[in-house]
């Protein structure tokens, strides 16, 4: 049997929508990459992509009148470091806040004041990670993450509520909750609004997302029109579709790239 006839786990509606959105002028292909394109791991730094999504995602960035995107939570030097995304791959990171669309891409900039908040709420969480045994910050270009995915339910709840309780009071501090995380940012930013930015600055027609995390909703209800949605997992969700897991995700970006591959090949 070839791969091309190899029976997928997608559901018909899935890949009925896989069918049109392939057919589209310009596709934006956008993807989250922890518990999307890699499997959700206990340290940030082992993540990987599965193989079969990071060649079938290679080969998508590849085809004519087609944008690959990672909106990812990480920043970007973490992004491109467990990624290794295609070269031509637009890539955005921190939830929005950094973005590189290529060669002479901007970085991000803060300033003294945005510095000094992003100090103040650093002091914070590192009180709490000294009380709280299994959690643990990591520093972004915009903000501070509170890791729990090691410790005790308990502890992991009580290092959340009284993180959020504290910088609820902090002006200018912007605080996300997500799958064993609390993400903290002294800028304004958010994957929805990323997805919006790259509607625009692609020309796309049409925008393939797929995302797990509660942060993820936010790109899936800026969805619209002939857009599709999937959510990753089984957890709440706006999107009209859904895999269970990250290698439904390969299987899906297969069947896209085959569908894609064949219109292309057409026009």
């Amino acid at each position: 049997m070839t791969a091309e006839q190899t029976p997928l786990s997608l559901s018909p509606e899935l890949l009925d929508a896989i069918r049109r959105i392939a057919g589209t002028d310009h596709l934006l292909v956008a993807l989250d990459f922890d518990g999307t394109l890699s499997p959700i791991v206990d340290h940030a730094g082992d993540a990987r992509p599965l193989p079969r999504s990071a060649a079938a995602l290679d080969a998508l960035a590849e085809l004519p009148r087609t944008t690959t995107a990672l909106i990812s939570g990480r920043a970007l030097d973490s992004l491109r470091l467990v990624a290794s995304p295609p070269v031509n791959t637009l890539l955005i990171g921190s939830h929005g806040a950094e973005v590189w669309l290529g060669e002479g891409s901007v970085g991000l900039e803060l300033d003294d004041e945005q510095r000094a908040r992003l100090a103040s709420v650093r002091d914070v969480l590192a009180g709490i990670v000294d009380i709280a045994p299994g959690t643990l910050l990591e520093d972004k270009p915009a903000g501070v993450v509170l890791h729990t995915r090691l410790a005790d339910d308990d502890v992991a709840e009580d290092a959340v509520e009284a993180a959020t309780r504290v910088l609820r009071e902090h002006p200018g501090v912007y605080v996300k909750t997500g799958k064993r995380v609390l993400e903290t940012s002294v800028v304004k930013a958010s994957k929805g609004e990323a997805v919006e930015f790259l509607r625009q600055a692609t020309g796309a027609t049409a925008i393939l997302f797929a995302g797990d995390d509660v942060t993820d909703e936010d790109a899936l209800g800026r969805l619209m029109g002939d857009d599709v949605g999937i959510k990753v997992g089984l957890d709440f969700t706006q999107a009209e579709y859904r895999v269970e897991a990250p290698v439904q995700v390969a299987e899906l970006l297969e069947a896209l790239l085959r569908e894609r591959r064949r219109v292309t090949a057409e026009a």
